[in-house]
């Protein structure tokens, strides 16, 4: 009777700190740490840990632990799974034994940290997907105090709950991160878009006026982009879209923001010269434009055979950060490149792109 008392005062203690940390946990170690020692004081067994299983790769770790006597059961500790005490465990549905040198003598693991009582119980999520193990060990052999399998019932089924919440937050976390790349992300070349670009070039345009200095930005423009696509189609098309956005990514400097405004123009922005004379901004602006015109010119080899082609538009300015907007820098860039546009045609006007 005294016996019972003392295991309802414990189970009483036990109910009141679940109750105080299911509501208060936010994460799996938040719940799990305390939900170890409250097993530990149910079973009386010397070490309580939760395991996580990766049946891919056949191994189980130990997430946390709690020893409070000889028997050490380390966290972060792995081991191959087909050895361990929950295998077994879980293929004979007996999850208690408290002799377990006799019942499962061919577990080096066991043996080797000396465990004689142990209990385990599975934690899995509602797929049916084991994620892992709850269990109590002793090197002492054990009886199995009442309502032990009742709580590692109870705390198995809390535990894979909240790993079910944090699977479900990690898996809106990267849906809205795919979301988001989506959003600002060009899906043929992988460049940032048109809305990603006005923002990079508006903080661009705030970090120069802060700095007094300019922002010089590219436009880009694939002449005679279409006749690619008339006569290649536009698979082949997309293709030299994609190997010219690579030619233009090896030309720009470390900081520079390449960008894909839309079908054949792209856009390039960086921080100005710091040199405030008119004459560094001008060889500033034409050291960009040249550097971005020539990487565009020559072969490209495509799925369709190789084609010469005689290099883009390309348009440079460095504007002011303080008096410009980033609709207006851009807008001036356009007008540069199309300037050297005219100035192409006007030398070259028979010249194909092929």
């Amino acid at each position: 009777m005294p016996g019972n008392r003392r295991q309802n005062g414990v189970m009483d203690a036990v109910l009141d700190q679940l109750t105080r940390t299911v509501t208060a946990a936010k994460t799996l170690e938040d719940l799990a740490r305390p939900m170890l020692e409250m097993l530990e004081a149910v079973t009386g067994l010397e070490s309580t840990y939760l395991t996580t299983v990766d049946l891919d790769r056949g191994v189980q770790n130990i997430l946390f632990s709690r020893n409070v006597s000889e028997l050490q059961i380390s966290e972060g500790l792995t081991v191959p799974w087909a050895d361990t005490l929950c295998k077994r465990a879980l293929d004979e549905s007996h999850f208690y034994t408290s002799d377990v040198p006799v019942r499962w003598a061919d577990s080096e693991a066991a043996a080797a940290l000396n465990i004689h009582t142990y209990v385990s119980m599975p934690i899995e999520t509602e797929t049916g997907g084991l994620y892992g193990t709850l269990c109590a060990a002793s090197s002492a052999s054990l009886p199995l105090k009442p309502q032990s399998q009742t709580v590692l019932e109870l705390f198995a089924k809390l535990i894979a709950q909240q790993v079910e919440r944090e699977l479900l937050f990690q898996s809106l976390q990267q849906a809205n991160s795919e979301l988001a790349s989506h959003a600002s992300t060009d899906a043929l070349t992988g460049l940032p878009n048109r809305r990603m670009l006005l923002g990079e070039l508006r903080r661009a345009l705030a970090r120069g006026a802060r700095d007094e200095r300019g922002v010089i930005v590219a436009f880009i423009d694939l002449d005679g982009f279409k006749a690619v696509n008339d006569a290649y189609g536009h698979d082949v098309g997309d293709e030299f879209l994609f190997a010219i956005a690579r030619r233009l990514g090896s030309a720009v400097r470390q900081g520079d923001v390449l960008a894909r405004l839309g079908g054949d123009e792209f856009v390039v922005i960086g921080d100005g010269p710091e040199s405030d004379g008119a004459r560094g901004t001008a060889d500033a602006a034409e050291a960009l434009r040249s550097r971005l015109a020539e990487c565009t010119m020559g072969r490209f080899e495509l799925s369709a055979g190789a084609i010469d082609y005689a290099g883009a538009s390309v348009g440079v300015v460095v504007v002011d950060a303080q008096s410009t907007t980033a609709e207006s820098a851009l807008r001036q860039a356009d007008e540069a490149m199309y300037v050297v546009k005219r100035a192409r045609r006007a030398l070259r006007p028979a010249v194909p792109m092929l």
